[in-house]
């Protein structure tokens, strides 16, 4: 799908730190923090949330409320000033990627002005679905995340996670030692998003507030659980499997989070910017499935589809960021299309700060836009893998 008319405007987004699972939001309802959160930032922004017309909200991990999480959200935004309809999506890891583009669908044929894709995850306290199976008599039980993480359950794969991408790694002649080499080059590019105090993180991110107690409010204002890399430290560690090529330091950890960012006219972008001379423009979506336990080669002709879309070539493609749960995969995806690894995820990646799931593509696409505004404008894009083979990417042109 190819866009003309679908803009995001500048500086209204925004991505709360990615706390490591089991961490400070591991009491927090996902829903409802993202809702209140979502809340607090309009406020902070200045911005009028009746500005809204419809609302996507991504979430992957069923947690209470999942039943009317889009209604609920949307009425706690908006407090009820005004009532915008709203509608619940779960594509696993790509979820902020699609509902992005079920958003620029709805600008692009003029459905709705400005909506809103809000994404939040909780990985930690993992849910537990007990269900009667009448064929036996006895309970089904699934555990949400880890039973998931676990297995592919797609027809021809049945692999752990990490399976999928060692099967793609072996396919393609990929070793440890490249996987712990880019691991630590991710870890380096992190590390540039925090000089000078955090200035490249402080251009999106938003505290989240949760209660300690009865009285007291804690403000989480940065990541948690970003555990530092060495390329000593990388080599020591053994495979997770034994013949393989990933380790616990060339592949993400579970998160918890959520994200923001409002897709609307050009028009409508201007009157809202926090800076109406900078233009972003989402020019394209692309969507692929390729083979069965194959995760970790999808977002490279997902990459490649969303760039023919947008009528452009790879070389004209300054900045590439990626969901990246293993090293395997940017590795692929560089293969693929001819893509040097320093110009992949330069300010940070999902596989150093973490994977809450929903809004992880969320993040990546708030900070490909901050990184191509630095460098002075220019096209980028995003891809990423889903569970299931799935890829998904989208192409964005900062002027």
């Amino acid at each position: 799908m190819a866009y003309s008319k679908v803009f995001i405007p500048y500086g209204v987004y925004y991505s709360t730190p990615f706390v490591r699972w089991n961490g400070s939001l591991k009491s927090e309802n996902p829903i409802v923090l993202s809702a209140e959160t979502a809340r607090r930032w309009f406020v902070h922004k200045k911005i009028d949330p009746t500005v809204l017309d419809f609302l996507y909200f991504g979430s992957t991990v069923v947690n209470p409320l999942s039943f009317y999480a889009h209604a609920y959200a949307a009425a706690v935004i908006l407090e009820r000033k005004k009532e915008i309809p709203a509608l619940s999506l779960n594509q696993v890891c790509a979820t902020s990627t699609t509902s992005i583009s079920l958003a620029a669908n709805d600008i692009e044929v003029g459905n709705y002005d400005a909506v809103l894709c809000l994404s939040g995850d909780r990985c930690s306290s993992t849910p537990i679905v007990v269900a009667p199976n009448p064929n036996t008599g006895s309970l089904d039980v699934e555990n949400v995340v880890l039973d998931n993480f676990n297995k592919d359950p797609s027809p021809g794969a049945g692999l752990k996670m990490f399976q999928t991408a060692e099967a793609v790694a072996k396919e393609m002649g990929i070793t440890k030692e490249e996987c712990d080499e880019v691991a630590l080059l991710r870890y380096h590019q992190y590390l540039d998003a925090l000089v000078n105090d955090r200035e490249f993180q402080k251009k999106y991110m938003f505290s989240v507030e949760i209660k300690e107690g009865k009285k007291n409010v804690k403000y989480i204002s940065e990541d948690e659980g970003v555990r530092p890399s060495t390329a000593e430290g990388l080599a020591k560690l053994k495979p997770i499997e034994e013949g393989g090529v990933l380790t616990f330091g060339s592949q993400t950890h579970p998160a918890d989070g959520n994200c923001g960012i409002i897709v609307t006219t050009k028009e409508k972008a201007k009157e809202i910017s926090c800076d109406p001379n900078i233009n972003i423009q989402i020019l394209s979506y692309g969507t692929v499935r390729i083979g069965a336990g194959r995760m970790a080669a999808a977002p490279g002709p997902a990459l490649d589809k969303a760039i023919k879309n947008a009528g452009l070539t790879v070389k004209d493609i300054s900045q590439v960021k990626t969901h990246n749960p293993f090293a395997v995969n940017d590795i692929s995806l560089g293969r693929m299309l001819g893509i040097e690894q320093k110009k992949i995820n330069n300010y940070g990646s999902s596989m150093i700060y973490g994977h809450p799931q929903g809004p992880t593509a969320g993040r990546s696409i708030i900070e490909l836009i901050e990184i191509l505004v630095k460098q002075g404008g220019g096209y980028g894009a995003f891809t990423g893998c889903a569970a299931g083979d799935i890829g998904a990417s989208i192409v964005i042109k900062v002027d």
